[in-house]
């Protein structure tokens, strides 16, 4: 549990969390706020409903529980159960989901009594769910939401044309919500197309543990690392913008010289004054091991845990994330919570970037994004930057937030 939240809270709620999305498939985001909340003293559970495709999940889309599985996830009480999706189905599929959902927190309502708060992770089905849920209870639902525009798209193709019902029923329950919190203030803009505005919003970022990801001093190398974390997503995380920037960083002789310089470069045995240690899901497959041939200072680590994550900032010198699109990529944030800056693009939302840590390139040009690596070089890992986000996004600064929030509501 997280050791910087005290349990003092003045009024303690009973707060149910109900994700879109939970292992195996993501959702994690959700956990760590109901531990953070918890540890402030509320009184907080998780009914989770998982979608399993048959393709996607194989195996165990066959073997999966067909009960409900109750456990205890790193000390927060989850309630799963897993729903096997028709393919192609997308009506269907919605609608199973959130009857299922209804279910499951009926359930739970005979065992704990009524909660005063529904908090919802991402409209798209816990939102959904949620509206009806509250609507029968007569208390107050709230929205987390994490998905940008372009995930959307990717799931419900361009402007939804075979999915408007979806798109109306989000946007009522966006409008429904006694409030919907955004990972992040770009966020309303960029749904805008699809739910409008007419909804009460309040940013709220996702947590960043920094009980885990601290600040570490470096020891100095005769190399330059810069560390990209993101699944093996070519075109979305810009892979191939990344591609092209590194052919233009110094390649032998001396990185440049600054406060954060790490000198002339010993060559003998060397490729080149950089590396480039590339990992997330895919990553070490072979579409990227092409993208990168002929790149010797470019190494591959495919999927790595939360540790091995934490090694590689500790590792590195600055994340360098060339993504087109994001809604709030928390890697930034676990990069600056150990201490190195960052280069990335203009996707980044404004709320992220630490004063003097933080690099914007355009999207999609190779060329500024080499330049800002360039940049970044002079940079040296700061525990300012570790600190600013502490303020930002740690477990006790969120849980204050949505407890303001939710109390706000009573």
């Amino acid at each position: 549990m997280y050791k910087d939240i005290i349990m003092n809270y003045e009024l303690p709620m009973h707060i149910l969390e109900l994700p879109s999305f939970f292992p195996p498939h993501g959702g994690l985001f959700c956990l760590e706020q109901a531990k953070a909340l918890k540890a402030f003293g509320h009184e907080v559970r998780i009914v989770s409903v998982v979608e399993l495709g048959v393709s996607l999940d194989r195996k165990f889309y066959l073997t999966a529980p067909l009960r409900e599985e109750r456990k205890g996830l790193e000390g927060v009480e989850v309630f799963c159960y897993y729903m096997r999706a028709v393919p192609k189905a997308v009506r269907i599929n919605v609608n199973q989901w959130v009857r299922l959902c209804q279910k499951a927190v009926d359930r739970y309502v005979r065992r704990f009594g009524k909660p005063d708060v529904l908090h919802a992770h991402c409209c798209k089905s816990a939102g959904l769910a949620a509206r009806e849920i509250a609507g029968r209870l007569g208390i107050p639902f709230f929205i987390s939401e994490h998905l940008s525009s372009g995930l959307f798209e990717r799931d419900f193709g361009k402007g939804w044309q075979k999915h408007v019902w979806l798109k109306e029923k989000m946007r009522q329950a966006y409008e429904a919500a006694a409030c919907v919190m955004p990972v992040s203030r770009e966020l309303v803009d960029d749904l805008a197309p699809f739910f409008g505005k007419s909804y009460r919003y309040h940013p709220v970022s996702n947590i960043v543990d920094t009980d885990f990801f601290y600040f570490r001093e470096r020891s100095q190398s005769p190399y330059f690392r810069f560390c990209c974390l993101a699944i093996a997503d070519i075109h979305g995380k810009g892979y191939d913008v990344l591609a092209e920037a590194i052919k233009a960083l110094p390649q032998r002789g001396q990185l440049p010289v600054g406060s954060g310089a790490i000198g002339e470069l010993a060559t003998e045995g060397r490729e080149g004054a950089f590396e480039l240690h590339i990992a997330g899901q895919g990553t070490d497959l072979r579409p990227m091991q092409e993208l990168f041939a002929h790149t010797p200072n470019v190494h591959l680590r495919g999927h790595l845990d939360k540790q091995s994550v934490r090694e590689l900032l500790w590792q590195s010198d600055a994340l360098v994330l060339p993504s087109r699109s994001e809604a709030q990529p928390l890697v930034v944030l676990e990069a600056l919570a150990t201490g190195i800056p960052v280069v990335s693009t203009e996707c980044v939302p404004a709320s992220l970037r630490v004063p003097d840590a933080c690099l914007i390139a355009p999207i999609g040009d190779a060329s500024m994004l080499a330049e800002r690596m360039q940049e970044v070089m002079h940079i040296a890992p700061s525990r300012a930057f570790s600190d600013a986000v502490r303020q930002m996004a740690s477990p006790a600064v969120i849980a204050r937030q949505l407890s303001d929030l939710f109390l706000s509501s009573m």
